[in-house]
């Protein structure tokens, strides 16, 4: 299958040569990104993109000074809302009848519920749930750059509090939750590289309730 074979190619790269990706494949990776499914549908969260060498310098000191960060093509941030709001979940709410043309009854009771638990929730329970679909997202992204044969790195190593500020994230409501490198592999200098890839069997993975 030619997914699992993309897959099986792909690892978290630790070294980039510098080479930029074609804008193409980037926003291949990004729609599949779009195209993830989260709670609600309400796409909590917005994706930072970053070239400009600059911020990436200032990035890089900020996360173990992981070469990636910099030798990359792009630089992903995957920004999670910080909180849901009654502006944010209508929004959404509203983009649907507006796309689908019409009122679903069954819908906008949902849309009640909501607005009726998820606001009052608190702040840090909010951003923990929106970061997770995040993550879905982010991982559907390294799935894409897989398929495109673009490089990539997962990157949980870096200050939170550091990134949001070099970003402005706060003010528009954001908090960094994940970041994601695109590039391609500098082979002579990953120590990674040519490393058989190793995961637990699937005995160990998988526990069947039949």
């Amino acid at each position: 299958m030619e997914l699992l074979d993309k897959l099986k190619w792909r690892y978290a790269a630790k070294a980039m040569n510098g080479q930029k990706v074609h804008q193409e494949k980037v926003d291949h990776i990004i729609e599949a990104a779009s195209l993830a499914p989260t709670s609600s549908g309400l796409q909590p969260f917005e994706i930072i993109m970053i070239t400009n060498p600059e911020v990436k310098e200032k990035i890089k000191a900020i996360a173990w000074n992981q070469s990636v960060v910099t030798d990359c093509s792009h630089l992903l941030v995957f920004a999670a809302w910080d909180t849901y709001t009654e502006d944010r979940i209508n929004k959404m709410f509203d983009l649907v009848n507006e796309v689908r043309g019409f009122k679903n009854e069954g819908w906008e009771n949902y849309r009640q519920m909501l607005l009726g638990a998820y606001p009052q929730r608190d702040a840090e329970e909010n951003f923990n749930h929106a970061a997770k679909q995040a993550y879905i997202a982010f991982s559907q992204a390294i799935t894409a750059a897989a398929f495109e044969e673009v490089d990539s790195t997962p990157i949980e190593g870096f200050d939170p509090a550091a990134l949001d500020e070099i970003l402005g994230l706060r003010e528009k409501g954001l908090r960094s939750a994940v970041m994601l490198t695109l590039g391609y592999r500098d082979a002579e200098n990953d120590w990674l590289v040519n490393l058989p890839k190793v995961r637990k069997p699937k005995s160990d993975l998988v526990t069947l309730i039949d």
